[in-house]
């Protein structure tokens, strides 16, 4: 299988199944419930919601860039929110009809870990709001 990178010049190309199960092995059970079963995190809980360093924030399973510090804003939702990927890429969309309602998912390109949601009701310049489980995520200074 060719790789497949991205405009910013991360590999893409999808981690095998055994892959996946050795990352997920160093995953706490809170973790291992929200980005591989889709779960969410208690609104105003997550470590990276105060965050206010400047960095990139990386999928927590595969380490790839996600966010940029610089489109982190203060949503009130309870959730570290952003406006603007690190790169459209690194991020896949599925619509959701769980819970009675559609919404779209958003989850990592690389590994399908699940990351949140992204609604239209977010900031200039996208209008997007991509709301992320602290727990999917860490961060990094740049």
């Amino acid at each position: 299988m060719s790789a497949h990178i991205s405009a910013s010049g991360y590999d893409l190309t999808p981690l095998l199944e055994k892959e996946k199960q050795e990352k997920s092995a160093n995953l706490t059970a809170e973790e291992k419930r929200v980005l591989l079963n889709q779960g969410t995190e208690a609104p105003f809980c997550g470590g990276l919601l105060d965050n206010k360093e400047s960095g990139v924030y990386d999928c927590k399973l595969c380490t790839l860039p996600l966010f940029r510090s610089a489109s982190k804003f203060d949503s009130g939702t309870g959730w570290p929110s952003f406006h603007t990927p690190f790169d459209p890429e690194h991020i896949r969309e599925l619509h959701d009809h769980a819970h009675g309602m559609t919404r779209i998912e958003i989850r990592c390109a690389r590994c399908d870990g699940h990351l949140g949601h992204v609604f239209p009701d977010g900031p200039p310049p996208t209008g997007q709001r991509y709301c992320l489980n602290s727990v999917s995520m860490t961060f990094r200074v740049e």
